[in-house]
């Protein structure tokens, strides 16, 4: 029998056509505005539906050659949506009904906490970018915990869930450690995969936290609760990009031996060199089409010096098929959007997808 032809899901998510017409006014919008407006409509799609689109029908998101097993899970496609989308869990299922081969929710803190004043978001449309100072925003491991069992009781999550946790601001340096260990008592077991932020450039002194000594005593110390669990979960560190090469590599040699399984490449930038948007008195992350270059030469580098082995996530500047595929061949075991998601619409997975599927026929 010859199979279905791939094709998307018959939804009413807005077509590419659709999102050019869209786009514009949401865009009158302050950037924070417009995306807690998107994520409120998409935590109102329904979860049932969400899971019953996602395991029903031909659909590129569930193309066989796309599939990847990577960490001891099955991942329906490489592509995944960042942290940082939905820190607090609010539309996992929806995020799965948009083709997403896995979910990564957060940064969540131990402690609930209203991040940076605002506004702390800004687009900048002729360089494809944002520049975020959020802070780690967030609900709290307790309310994103509570969140993300109810959807393990229902059985509406089709895709492997990861759970980004960071250093709560107000929790000093020197018992970082212990911080990072209380979010992952709380919230480990629920996830398939933690990934831990050592490398937001908005909360103060964290980025401090990427030495080898630092990293190595943060993830032993999540390792305890973790090693207790009857089934270990997959620890990731997420590094910045603005990590001199040897400095990254020292980093993410002292997360292998901590027992990770590999390494998140990487968060946002705060070079801002190259960027036509205006950034007068802008500061924070800068993510998007100016990252490309840094983070996929980083993450060249990590696969080089850290072996086959290491797993890498990659993201930072996908924003089409060919900058997904770029992702793929220096090193990437898997891939992750988030600014591209602003600026391509819900229709960009799909079609990044098929992109990729077309470049394996090719």
């Amino acid at each position: 029998m010859s199979q279905a032809p791939l094709t998307s899901p018959s939804t009413p998510l807005p077509a590419a056509g659709a999102w050019r017409l869209l786009r514009p006014f949401l865009f009158l919008l302050e950037a924070e505005r417009a995306h807690q407006l998107g994520l409120l409509a998409a935590a109102a799609w329904p979860a049932q539906l969400g899971a019953r689109l996602w395991r029903g029908g031909a659909d590129v998101a569930h193309a066989p050659t796309l599939a990847k097993r990577v960490m001891g899970l099955d991942f329906p496609n490489p592509l995944g949506i960042a942290a940082g989308v939905d820190k607090d869990a609010q539309a996992v299922t929806f995020w799965q009904t948009l083709g997403f081969g896995f979910v990564e929710v957060g940064t969540v803190t131990a402690l609930r906490q209203p991040g940076n004043p605002r506004p702390r978001v800004f687009r900048l449309p002729r360089d494809g970018a944002l520049i975020n100072r959020m802070g780690f925003p967030n609900a709290g491991a307790d309310v994103v915990a509570t969140r993300i069992e109810r959807l393990r009781q229902q059985g509406t999550l089709a895709v492997p869930l990861g759970i980004n946790i960071g250093k709560s601001k107000v929790v000093p340096a020197d018992a970082a450690a212990a911080d990072y260990r209380r979010s992952f008592e709380r919230l480990g077991e629920l996830a398939d995969f933690v990934v831990v932020n050592v490398s937001s450039p908005n909360t103060p002194g964290l980025r401090d936290l990427q030495s080898a000594e630092q990293v190595r005593a943060i993830v032993d110390a999540i390792q305890t609760p973790n090693q207790a669990l009857a089934v270990p979960r997959p620890l990731l560190v997420k590094l910045a990009p603005d990590l001199a090469d040897d400095a990254a590599v020292a980093a993410g040699r002292a997360a292998l031996d901590a027992g990770c399984v590999g390494l998140v490449i990487s968060n946002t930038t705060v070079d801002f060199s190259g960027v036509r948007g205006d950034t007068a008195g802008l500061s924070g992350g800068l993510s998007g089409r100016p990252l490309m270059p840094r983070s996929t030469a980083l993450l060249g580098v990590l696969r080089q010096q850290l072996g086959p082995d290491a797993v890498l996530i990659g993201v930072g500047g996908v924003m089409d098929a060919d900058s997904a595929a770029a992702k793929l061949a220096a090193g990437a075991d898997l891939l992750q959007i988030y600014t591209g998601l602003v600026y391509g619409g819900p229709g960009l997975p799909r079609a990044l997808l098929r992109g990729l599927l077309a470049r394996q026929a090719a």
